[in-house]
């Protein structure tokens, strides 16, 4: 049975979907001002493949992700570019789906835009005003009444008299309360706007997400996630306006991954110490990337470094070499099941534990070892076992490049390529035909060094990277 931490049970629980095997899951999107960074990254990998898992098991997966084209921070960078909203999102949008599909990341069903969505928050903040959960404020800001959701605080786990005294002096005197968060925002000199029942203005960022999660998946719904950073406030508010505009339970199950570290502290680009995506794929391959965010839990933090990468690297160069020069796998035959599936049981029962990546991968690093150890006297076991491998590998969206192609990208940085190597291999079986043994060494310790293995057999000889 597959169990999802939930983050406001703060235990693993039973996964029921509300309709069959039917999973409609919300992840907060990106708000596209400038490129994605790896923590955007890491939110977006851990839920590729939570759907690329669901959709394995069969399950049916309404998968939505929104993108907020509209706030304080786009405003402020198109009026310091000089160039419209629009041109500044969607070069940024493009520039976000250019990064995703490098690192593999299946596309949502749906991306729904919040100004595509601004009649449906209006009716939400009439909605709250009209229950008594919103009113307007002196400065003919609409705010959200927090002390009239008696549950506020039962996401981040903090009632509303600690939140009140936990929160900085709040000079603002248009509000009724520190905690109160704005819905509608009146319009400014040279901002975007639209019209509302309270003049024009542009909605908060908190009611977005509110009013587009309900429109397209309906009021109550499985599986809301996103970053750790998210869950207060943005997804406690969530919750309140929700819930107190429709009456229903919002979400069954909350999500949320874990943050880049740097040094140990959030990577953020409000603290100027992170590393765009773009950049990362300048020194990694792109599977390289994945294989690290992919390697720790999704709940877990993760510590972005150099050293890190490269063990990402050799870790997904291992798995490489495992499936070059396996006839089946590069034939692209697909696993059929028999009598190894035990280890795909076991990587199920890893996978249904929250999601264990760490613990799946474990599994997989044993089925190479299997593999490697067939290959001599059972080449046939050994192919098979290897389309299992890619298959198992898939689900996490790894493995999918060709084999060979894979390990030349990942040497190319030394120089050492497909023609070269087997240059040095001709040179070396001349030299052993001639009984020239120095010399054969000497290109066989020059390879072992330069991470390129040689074995010689009744058909020739052959190679592989380490």
């Amino acid at each position: 049975m597959l169990t999802i931490y939930d983050s406001i049970a703060q235990e693993k629980r039973p996964f029921h979907p509300l309709k069959d095997n039917h999973v409609r899951l919300y992840a907060c999107g990106m708000t596209v001002y400038d490129y994605c960074h790896l923590g955007h990254a890491r939110q977006m990998l851990s839920f590729d493949v939570i759907v690329r898992y669901l959709r394995y098991r069969n399950y049916t997966v309404d998968f939505v992700r929104n993108i907020t084209d509209i706030d304080d921070k786009i405003i402020h960078r198109a009026n310091e570019n000089g160039e419209t909203i629009q041109a500044l999102t969607e070069r940024f949008i493009q520039a976000m789906y250019e990064d995703s599909d490098a690192l593999g990341a299946l596309r949502p069903d749906k991306e729904p835009k919040a100004t595509e969505h601004i009649p449906h928050m209006i009716e939400m903040i009439e909605t709250l005003i009209k229950k008594g959960f919103a009113y307007v404020g002196k400065n003919g800001d609409v705010y959200y009444n927090v002390e009239a959701f008696k549950s506020y605080g039962k996401l981040s786990h903090q009632s509303i008299t600690a939140l009140q005294s936990g929160v900085r002096i709040d000079i603002n005197e248009a509000k009724n309360s520190p905690l109160d968060f704005v819905l509608w925002k009146i319009a400014k000199l040279n901002e975007p706007s639209w019209d509302s029942p309270w003049g024009a203005g542009r909605p908060g960022w908190h009611i977005e997400c509110s009013a587009m999660s309900t429109h397209v998946l309906g009021n109550h719904f499985d599986i809301h996630g996103g970053g750790l950073d998210l869950k207060f406030p943005h997804h406690e508010n969530e919750i309140a306006q929700s819930e107190a505009a429709t009456g229903e339970t919002f979400v069954n199950t909350w999500m949320h991954t874990g943050l880049i570290q740097v040094d140990d502290e959030k990577m953020s680009k409000s603290l100027g110490n992170f590393t765009t995506v773009k950049e990362a794929l300048k020194e990694y391959h792109p599977e390289v990337i994945r294989y690290f965010m992919v390697a720790s839990h999704y709940r877990s933090p993760l510590n972005y470094s150099d050293s890190n990468l490269q063990a990402a690297k050799s870790a997904l160069e291992r798995l490489y070499n495992t499936l070059n020069s396996l006839p089946c796998v590069l034939a692209g035959e697909g696993w059929g099941g028999g009598e190894h599936s035990n280890y795909e049981q076991r990587f199920i029962e890893k996978m249904n534990d929250d999601f264990n990546t760490p613990e799946a991968l474990a599994i997989l690093f044993e089925l190479s070892r299997e593999i490697n150890r067939l290959k001599s006297d059972a080449p046939h076991e050994a192919g098979k076992l290897g389309t299992l491998l890619k298959h198992l590998s898939s689900i996490l969206g790894l493995l999918q490049n060709d084999p060979e192609t894979f390990l030349q990208s990942t040497m190319l940085a030394k120089g050492l390529d497909k023609t070269t190597i087997e240059s040095l291999i001709a040179e070396r079986n001349i030299a052993r035909a001639e009984k020239n043994w120095k010399e054969a060494d000497r290109i066989r310790q020059y390879l072992f060094t330069e991470s390129v293995s040689i074995e010689d057999n009744a058909s020739g000889t052959s190679w592989r990277y380490n």
